[in-house]
Order: structure tokens, then C-alpha cells, then sequence
């Protein structure tokens, strides 16, 4: 079974910037679009960004467009999320999943790793 690892969360400042990462354990990523989540403290699960399997297509929130930059190494069965421009409101812990195909819902994620957590705070 796929296991995913998120890595790269922390305190940051306003206007920082943090790259998570999401690693595939034993398995390869090369089948599987790739997306990334967060969850604030009493909000829903939100969908901000997803890649394609071959990395030619990438789809963002509106909320995140021009300072989240998606991207994958498949040689390393890992996916990048770049976060520049930190705003209080990014704190949230952010999860990576995998799918067949890029999709904004979170149900139609089979394979989810544990989170990490990204606080933007001064």
C-alpha cells in the first residue's frame, strides 16, 4: 500500500517562504497524481494545489495562485510544494495525497500521509 510522507512544515514569519515535501515510502509515484491539502483549526479540509502524474499539469485554489508552486520528482517518488509570500491565514497542517487523476475533492484521494504542520505567525 502507498505510504506518503509530508516534510518541511514550521513557524515561519509573514512574507516567508517554506517547501514541503511529500515522499512516497517502497512505492513509486510515477501512476498517481499528487495533491495537497490543508486544514486550519475548525475549518474544513481545503484543496490547494495538484499535479499531475507526468508533471505536465498542475491546478491551484484561487486563495494560493501566484505564491504556491507545485512540482514532482518522480526519480525521487517525491512531490514539492513551494509556499512564498506566508500569510497568518496559510496556518493550517498541510497533507499531500494520491490519486489517479487530479481532483479538488478530498474523497477522491485513496492514499493520504500524516500532515505537518505550517504556522505563519510574527
Amino acid at each position: 500500500q502507498l505510504q506518503l510522507v509530508e516534510s518541511g512544515g514550521g513557524l515561519v514569519q509573514p512574507g516567508g517562504s517554506l517547501r514541503l515535501s511529500c515522499a512516497a515510502s517502497e512505492f513509486t509515484l510515477d501512476y498517481y497524481a499528487i495533491g495537497w491539502f490543508r486544514q486550519a483549526p475548525g475549518k474544513g479540509r481545503e484543496g490547494v494545489s495538484c499535479i499531475s502524474s507526468s508533471g505536465g499539469i498542475t491546478n491551484y485554489a484561487d486563495s494560493v495562485k501566484g505564491r504556491f508552486t507545485i512540482s514532482r520528482d518522480n526519480a525521487k517518488a517525491t512531490v514539492y510544494l513551494l509556499i512564498d509570500s506566508l500569510k497568518p491565514e496559510d496556518t493550517a497542517v498541510y497533507y499531500c495525497a494520491a490519486a489517479i487523476g487530479c481532483s479538488s475533492n478530498w474523497y477522491s484521494y485513496d492514499y493520504w500521509g500524516q500532515g505537518t504542520q505550517v504556522t505563519v505567525s510574527s
